[in-house]
């Protein structure tokens, strides 16, 4: 019989979450601990991570898979927490993607152990697939984590157009520490919605940081599955990795992706008339979240210091040209308007990463560069697959190939 996790056990159990998004995270755990949940964001990326998924995650199941339980059981074993009160949780999508038997595979992994009996495992998730966790998401918690995410994108959309010309090392991140401490103050205090204020303080606040933008430097932008998309340890540092060799990363919010899926509600009654009774939820949802958002946009206009990021709804538009809304599995429509998106942008180098064997982002991704560039020449496209036996200089290699491409693309630029 497996564990599962009771509502008493928020008050006794540290809650381990795998490691994705470095800032959103940030203000996360405090924002349950608020609520009562002890949640702990692991930090473990040495290569005993991937030789523990190895050995509980078949290696052509799911390379995201492999890496977060490899993370949780790395993290079990390292002698640092007690067993006895400690659960894990995990994200499920729903669908067809691979990620929605991510629970059934870290089950298997305890059982393996011979702790499927000791330790809990909750599932995140919003489609019903796992009813019994005991992780109730109140709406005041879910309010919390929605501002959560919206804020974590503003701060990471310019963090990365700041730190690539910092002049002090370090000072982009020490602005960033120090305003995810605010918003920690603001979200137990009250006024965490004021997001006209904050997005404005936010952007005086990265404007203080010396920087030299003598000469530009040209933005690559980060597209692919989401999990490889924004975390570090699936991706090897892409963005930092980018901004050493003297690059601009461009990446879109987190919440573009929540609003891909509720677009995704929308379409299913569209389509095939399903999900009738929740369409005005889901409605109010995406007219919310692309109201805070177009705040941020407008703000970052009429400041005139830093790029916009593309407003959703044109992102959606960009993408019906190329691929058809229907097309949901995996990122889906997502992936392919995203990179139209960035290209119509100005953002003509874009890196694709994904699982290797992830078949949806296959047929999205690098399926869809054809098409693409027959209709903008100049995009430098390039995919990234991440797998365990991926050699980690044969993927810089690929990355060096799409730097060179676009360094030569803008010396022409430059003599024309």
């Amino acid at each position: 019989m497996v564990a599962k996790f009771k509502k008493e056990m928020k008050n006794t159990h540290l809650i381990l979450v795998p490691s994705m998004l470095p800032i959103h995270f940030k203000l996360f755990t405090p924002i349950f601990a608020r609520n009562g949940y002890q949640l702990e964001v692991l930090s473990n990326e040495t290569e005993q991570v991937r030789e523990e998924g190895l050995s509980h995650v078949h290696n052509d199941t799911c390379y995201p898979a492999l890496l977060v339980i490899g993370q949780m059981m790395d993290a079990i074993k390292s002698g640092q927490y007690d067993i006895d009160h400690i659960a894990l949780a995990i994200t499920q999508t729903g669908g067809g993607c691979r990620a929605s038997n991510y629970l059934s595979l870290l089950r298997k992994a305890l059982a393996m152990e011979g702790l499927e009996e000791k330790v809990p495992c909750i599932s995140v998730n919003f489609s019903g697939l796992e009813k019994d966790s005991g992780l109730e998401f109140t709406p005041s918690l879910l309010l919390r984590v929605i501002y959560g995410l919206l804020y974590g994108d503003a701060l990471m959309w310019l963090k990365n157009q700041v730190k690539p010309y910092e002049i002090n090392a370090g000072d982009t991140d020490r602005v960033l520490d120090s305003f995810v401490e605010k918003l920690l103050l603001l979200f137990e205090q009250g006024g965490y919605r004021n997001t006209k204020k904050i997005y404005r303080e936010m952007i005086e606040a990265f404007k203080q940081v010396p920087v030299d933008k003598s000469k530009k430097k040209i933005r690559v932008g980060i597209v692919g599955e989401i999990y490889m998309k924004y975390s570090p340890l699936g991706n090897g540092h892409l963005e930092d990795y980018l901004m050493r060799e003297g690059f601009e990363p461009v990446l879109s919010g987190v919440m573009d992706f929540a609003l891909y899926c509720l677009e995704n509600g929308i379409i299913d009654y569209e389509y095939y008339h399903l999900n009738k009774k929740g369409q005005w939820l889901l409605k109010l949802g995406k007219q919310i979240i692309l109201k805070i958002q177009r705040n941020f946009i407008r703000i970052i206009q009429e400041d005139g210091t830093f790029i916009a990021p593309d407003d959703f709804s044109e992102v959606i538009e960009d993408g019906k040209k190329f691929i058809d809304r229907g097309v949901k599995m995996g990122e889906g429509w997502l992936l392919t308007s995203e990179v139209v998106s960035l290209i119509k942008s100005g953002v003509t180098n874009v890196i694709s990463a994904q699982p290797f064997g992830c078949l949806p982002n296959h047929i999205v991704a690098k399926g869809m560069v054809k098409k693409i560039k027959e209709e903008y020449p100049e995009a430098n496209i390039v995919a990234i697959d991440y797998d365990p036996s991926a050699s980690k200089v044969n993927q810089e290699n690929r990355i060096r190939l799409l730097m060179a491409n676009a360094k030569l693309s803008e010396q022409r630029k430059g003599q024309a």
